[in-house]
């Protein structure tokens, strides 16, 4: 195997060094360069668990020495930066001190078949990122993100999902009515209205929508679902936090779907 290309950094004047500083601190920045910065060992880890394969590994200088003996240099190409400038890089209050770029993963269509989850308007990044983690962990294998709900491969989303990006089908921008493909029925969530969710046999495959933080699910989604559920609270608050309440939903369609 031929030893990769290795480059080392010091001027923050670099084009490559201008590029990974937007790709790491703007959350659409991807979009435009078609491409994803991975900071940190356990997400580059993850991507290569799932067969991905590095554009370029990046380091900072101290890092590099005890890198060398790592399984992390997957890339063609290994860039070594200064420390200085992978800290002011870094979207972390503590720099990992080495990273992946990868190329955007490009979506084959949606799948109409297959359990799925649909984000309408979700627009807390941490929320969005543990509502994947939970579709990953429950055998959920595409995710819909409607119109205004966060970027989906933004820096503080692929840090919230901790991995599970790898794991499933993302298709962002989509508009109400491309759901009019799925074939599986939509089952949305209420804090107000609808059947208990412990109560209820769930559809197998289904479509969980999980709305807004605030707004909730929309009421044209509302009116295109073929079942409406909440969560018991005894406890008596008002609602849940988006995230909370998708695992628990995800998690009771996972626990049937193993029945």
């Amino acid at each position: 195997m031929t030893s990769p290309a290795i480059t080392h950094i010091s001027s923050r004047d670099n084009a490559f060094v201008k590029g990974l500083k937007r790709l790491a601190q703007d959350n659409t920045a991807y979009r435009k360069q078609g491409q994803i910065w991975l900071e940190g060992d356990h997400l580059c880890r993850a991507a290569l668990e799932r067969g991905l394969q590095p554009i370029t590994a990046v380091f900072s200088e101290s890092f590099w020495p005890t890198a060398k003996s790592q399984k992390l240099q997957e890339a063609t190409k290994i860039i070594v930066l200064s420390d200085v400038i992978f800290a002011d890089i870094s979207g972390l209050e503590s720099p990992a001190r080495m990273g992946f770029l990868l190329e955007l993963p490009v979506s084959t269509g949606l799948m109409p078949d297959v359990a799925t989850v649909i984000l309408d308007r979700v627009q807390d990044a941490g929320n969005v990122g543990s509502i994947l983690r939970s579709a990953a962990a429950f055998g959920f294998k595409q995710v819909l993100a409607l119109k205004g709900t966060a970027a989906l491969w933004s820096p503080k989303v692929l840090r919230a999902g901790m991995g599970a990006h790898f794991g499933l089908q993302l298709i962002e921008g989509v508009e109400h009515d491309a759901l009019k493909v799925l074939r599986v029925p939509l089952v949305v969530t209420s804090s107000h209205q609808g059947q208990y969710l412990h109560q209820q046999t769930l559809p197998k495959p289904c479509a969980w929508v999980l709305g807004h933080e605030g707004q909730g699910v929309s009421e044209a989604l509302m009116a295109q679902a073929d079942l409406s559920v909440r969560i018991a609270q005894p406890g008596g608050e008002e609602s849940l936090n988006v995230a909370a309440a998708a695992a628990i939903c995800l998690h009771a369609s996972g626990a049937q779907a193993a029945i």
